[in-house]
């Protein structure tokens, strides 16, 4: 070191006696030494070759310097050189180290060096000559190792070139000390302010009910508490980066220095040099290079070392790094390149780093990324040269620091990186497969339990779903056509199902598949991936027939009973009839379509109750039953102000707009919804009364970056609002009870189910179905299953051909969804609550006919008469009894032609019509 405590150039070193300073590896940074001049009366020294000139003693300006005998190669100038003193030679210099009188020459040769004593310091003149001014002079110079001496006139040009480098020189002290004073003002009067550390992001970890990752979103990084990394790491990292992290102060002035002096002379940009200087820049994103920059990077550096202790500083460090391969943190990369952990003692299936991953890992830091002329340190299978000195060093760092023993230095091995693909590997996760549309759902959700996209990114998240692993798989392969399990595997390419199963018990979406590209249209909930919520154009289905549930539910709170009579033959205003699956007047009700009963409309699905109850009610009252038992959204019919359907949003609208967009038609299952609102609606139902806010995070916990533990964050209710009455739910099951037999698809071991089917025809004058349902479940499951169109709306018909009911594809994918549930999951059959009849059957518009009783005859008259002997063998019974022939109730009962469920009840023969714009069924 000179005594401006930097090493010069090793063109033009000069050796001052005592403590020399060893050469570095930024000798090639430092500047020239003609920047540092020195004045008058001084001696200034290039390099010699191959002697050496030693210069001693004091030398005031002008004086005399006085040249003793030389040993051979070398050149000695001593004594005190009073002003205007000679300099006298006493004996000959060996080329490159001629002396002269009023001064010392030194050439400029190398590998002479020239070793200045206590003197004085003056100005030196390009190319390192040491000169002793002549007498009266002031001043000298040499030859540029020519052997001679003498003084050669300056030209202008030499002088202005001279005085730059003096201001050059001068500026750059300046700056310096302006620098330092900067960082010292700076510091006390707390100009520059501390940031705070950054909460760095990380990953979101999503898994199902059973703990198994279905995915991992946004920065590879997992925070460690600094308490928490083991010491080896951290000594990695220090031998990497900061050698002497530990003892320092935080700021490293040798490199503010540099910085300063390579800005004013337009030499290379220098970065951060300690551990706590690099954190300071990121932290105050600091992202130029400059002087200024460092200065300021200078004094947050301090405030963090007065402010956090050198383990905080290095915890924050460890955790914001870039390692490569899109990780951050050490334990992302600990995790990524090798499957350990850098907590002590490791972490779950992780076992503690090793000094040879750390060291490793830790030498990624330079450069963690491969470019076009360096590739890279991140660890690999067959790592480059250029990658195992790096790890050397670092490990040879770690040995001089003591964190590592000498026996670990000499059996040194590369550790072996996990291959990359197996670190992606995940045989639950949701990359690519349809279960990975539920991330869609996550996102709205956070959003609605108040965590921002903004936090969301950060991530730390630690989110449990309510997916159960076991009813994914069986969703899936129920409703994929891709799946050779389910009923619609080798149909047309545009059919499309949605499956959904819920608790009713708690409103966990346990199974969801939506359609088998995850990045599609999500089919059963119709979510965009924004995390706004259900997308505005396009969205839903007409839910036909099963949409007959809210309907019901809304004429069993306004005291309508199943027994009330509805009359078929009704037109609505207008004129215009009322279709029942296009079946003849005559078939319906068993021919008393004039008086047919609720139950057996609902059983069979025919259409004109629902009609007239919504009618009769109000097409908002039927709303408000839908609404309360899970509907959120309605689309209004296509029209050409909105030719996708205004999306009514009913949590934020009022009944007097329900009424306006809606007509009677809505009993009926005219208007489309959104197949997850209807699941939600339908667990309702199956849950007798009682509903759950429908949600897909069961649990969902946040990383505290400052001590590493998982703290719960809210999340949705699985607490029951009752919405309908028990006793009316109990009636409305123990009909829905009855469909799952009559659409011949009854649950595995006569399970107790209820259900309701649904088709809706495609229109245009189409006579195919284009939307068929069938929802409803067991106590344990809520199930709702849609078939229709892949992008658009298209006829849909079964394999023989026939056209689609709700009752046919749907149904089947119904139950084989709940039975391998069932199966595999070895629920007990539990049964839905006794059936309490109830409500006035005199509300409906039909009448039921009067049956009037036949009179008995009365013979006693005849047997008064000549008869009478008849009379006596009548009454003696025998085989003419004629209690056998007149008993009205074997011949005359009315029961048998006229009961609405006597013989010509047949569901079989009604499912083949179609009307056109209602409901299809059966």
């Amino acid at each position: 070191m000179n005594a401006y405590g930097d090493p010069q150039n090793a063109r033009a070193r000069a050796r001052v006696p005592g403590p020399s300073a060893a050469s570095g590896p930024d000798d090639e940074d430092r500047p020239a030494p003609d920047a540092y001049r020195r004045p008058s009366g001084s001696a200034a020294v290039g390099s010699a070759t191959p002697g050496r000139a030693s210069v001693s003693g004091a030398a005031p300006v002008g004086g005399r310097a006085s040249v003793g005998p030389a040993t051979p190669g070398r050149a000695s100038v001593s004594g005190a050189a009073p002003v205007g003193g000679r300099a006298s030679v006493g004996g000959a210099a060996p080329v490159g180290g001629r002396a002269s009188v009023g001064s010392a020459a030194v050439g400029s040769a190398t590998p002479g060096r020239a070793s200045v004593g206590a003197a004085a310091v003056g100005a030196a003149s390009i190319g390192g000559r040491a000169s002793v001014p002549p007498p009266g002079s002031g001043g000298g110079s040499g030859g540029l190792g020519d052997g001679g001496s003498g003084k050669r006139p300056r030209t202008k040009a030499d002088k202005k070139y001279r005085r730059a480098n003096i201001l050059t020189a001068a500026a750059a002290v300046l700056v310096i000390l302006v620098g330092a004073g900067i960082v010292g003002g700076t510091y006390f009067f707390d100009d520059v302010e501390l940031p705070t550390p950054k909460a760095e992001a990380q990953m979101n970890l999503i898994l199902n009910a059973k703990g198994q990752t279905l995915a991992k979103t946004g920065e590879r990084r997992i925070l460690v508490p600094y308490q928490e990394v083991t010491k080896v790491m951290a000594d990695a990292v220090a031998a990497a980066e900061d050698k002497n992290f530990y003892h320092h102060n935080g700021i490293d002035m040798k490199g503010i220095a540099r910085a300063a002096w390579n800005n004013m002379t337009g030499g290379n940009q220098q970065g951060a040099s300690t551990i706590t200087q690099q954190y300071a820049r990121y932290v105050a994103d600091l992202n130029e290079i400059s002087y200024s920059r460092k200065l300021r990077e200078a004094v947050i550096a301090r405030k963090l070392e007065s402010k956090y202790s050198k383990d905080q500083i290095m915890g924050l460090y460890l955790n914001y790094i870039s390692l490569g391969q899109g990780r951050y943190g050490v334990e992302a990369a600990a995790q990524g390149y090798f499957g350990v952990s850098v907590k002590k003692g490791g972490s779950g299936k992780f076992k503690e780093i090793n000094a040879y991953q750390a060291a490793a890992i830790a030498s990624i830091i330079k450069q963690p990324y491969a470019t076009a002329s360096h590739p890279g340190y991140a660890p690999a299978a067959n790592p480059p040269v250029t990658t195992i000195q790096r790890w050397e060093y670092t490990l040879k760092n770690m040995l001089e620091m003591g964190s590592i023993s000498q026996e670990v230095w000499d059996k040194r091995v590369y550790p072996k990186p996990l291959p990359v693909s197996s670190s992606s590997t995940c045989k639950t996760c949701a990359d690519g497969k349809p279960v990975a549309m539920i991330l869609r759902h996550i996102k709205y959700e956070l959003r609605q339990l108040g965590i921002s996209e903004e936090q969301e990114k950060k991530g730390g998240l630690t989110i449990t779903t309510t997916i159960d692993p076991i009813v994914q798989k069986a969703a899936e392969a129920a409703g994929s056509r891709k799946s050779e399990d389910s009923p619609l595997h080798g149909r047309p390419k545009t059919y499309q199902a949605a499956v959904i199963g819920l608790d009713p018990s708690n409103g966990e979406v346990l199974g969801y598949y939506g359609g088998d590209d995850p990045v599609g249209v999500d089919y059963a909930g119709y979510m965009d991936g924004d995390g706004k919520g259900v997308q505005v154009v396009g969205g839903g289905q007409s839910p036909a027939s099963s949409f007959k549930i809210y309907t019901l539910a809304a004429a069993l709170k306004a005291n309508y009973s199943f027994k009330t009579i509805w009359n078929g033959e009704l037109k609505r205003p207008g004129g215009k009839k009322i279709s029942n699956a296009g079946q003849d007047p005559e078939d319906t009700c068993g021919g008393a379509i004039s008086h047919c009963d609720l139950e057996q409309s609902t059983v069979k699905s025919y259409n004109f109750p629902f009609y007239w109850i919504a009618s009769q009610l109000g097409e908002d009252k039927v709303i408000a039953a839908a609404k309360a038992a899970g509907i959120n959204y309605m689309w209004t019919d296509r029209t050409d102000g909105h030719p996708n359907g205004e999306r009514i949003d009913l949590n934020n609208s009022s009944e007097s707009t329900w009424k306006s967009k809606f007509d009677p038609e809505v009993g009926m299952g005219q208007y489309r919804i959104v197949p997850l609102d209807h699941a939600t609606g339908v667990a309702t139902i199956v849950a007798q009364g009682v509903r759950h806010q429908t949600h897909f995070i069961k649990s969902l916990k946040m990383v505290d970056p400052t001590t590493g533990k998982l703290s719960t964050l809210k999340t949705i209710t699985k607490e029951g609002t009752r919405v309908f009455d028990a006793a009316q739910m109990s009636d409305l099951s123990g009909v829905l009870q009855k469909i799952p037999e009559h659409a011949k698809h009854t649950l595995r071991n006569g399970r107790d189910a209820v259900a309701k089917s649904g088709s809706w025809e495609l229109g245009d004058g189409s006579s195919s179905n284009g939307d068929a349902w069938f929802v409803g479940g067991i106590p344990q499951l809520a199930a709702t299953v849609w078939v229709g169109g892949k992008d658009k709306r298209v006829p849909l018909t079964e394999a023989s051909g026939k056209k689609m009911f709700g009752s046919n594809t749907p149904a089947e994918i119904w139950k084989r969804f709940i039975d391998t549930v069932t199966e595999k999951k070895n629920w007990d059959q539990e049964k839905f609550p006794p059936r309490t009849e109830g409500g006035d059957p005199s509300l409906g518009n039909g009448v039921a006919p009067v049956v009037q009783e036949q009179p008995v005859q009365d013979n006693s008259q005849v047997c008064d008469s000549v008869l009478d002997f008849i009379c006596q063998n009548q009454d003696n019974g025998g085989n003419n009894n004629g209690g056998n022939d007149n008993n009205p109730g074997n011949n005359n009962n009315p029961g048998n032609n006229n009961n609405p469920f006597g013989d010509n009840n047949t569901g079989n023969n009604n499912t083949g019509g179609g009307g056109r714009n209602n409901d299809d069924d059966d």
